[in-house]
């Protein structure tokens, strides 16, 4: 089993940064994916940003240019920078990892959320 536990939300202004980080309980091997979601108020949860086995990374539309992740294999953490928040980018951010169990299939584990909040 893996835990995950997200860290780093907050209130924030627009046009402000935020650092989230989540830190896996063991290393997530054999790795497939790890990544960020989030769900707005009253709108279905998405993708922010996911790093795939490859070294592939993919962002949302509408966060590119905005938003890096990065992971430290050495630390089991995660992480998102946030840059230049609006207030559309407020919502719950999930942690979201993906041990591969064979080539199609994957075993997948969620932190518990972490509150952004972007408002002046």
């Amino acid at each position: 089993q893996v835990q995950l536990v997200e860290s780093g939300g907050g209130l924030v202004q627009p046009g402000g940064s935020l650092r989230l980080s989540c830190k896996a309980s063991r290393s997530i091997s054999p790795f497939r994916s790890m990544g960020w979601y989030r769900e707005a108020p009253g709108k279905q949860r998405e993708l922010v940003a996911k790093i795939i086995s490859g070294s592939s990374i993919n962002y949302a539309d509408d966060v590119k240019g905005r938003f890096i992740i990065a992971r430290d294999n050495g630390k089991n953490t995660l992480y998102l920078q946030m840059n230049s928040l609006k207030p559309e980018d407020t919502a719950v951010y999930y942690c979201n990892a993906e041990r591969e169990i064979s080539r199609v299939d994957v075993m997948a584990y969620w932190g518990q959320g972490t509150q952004v909040t972007v408002s002046s």
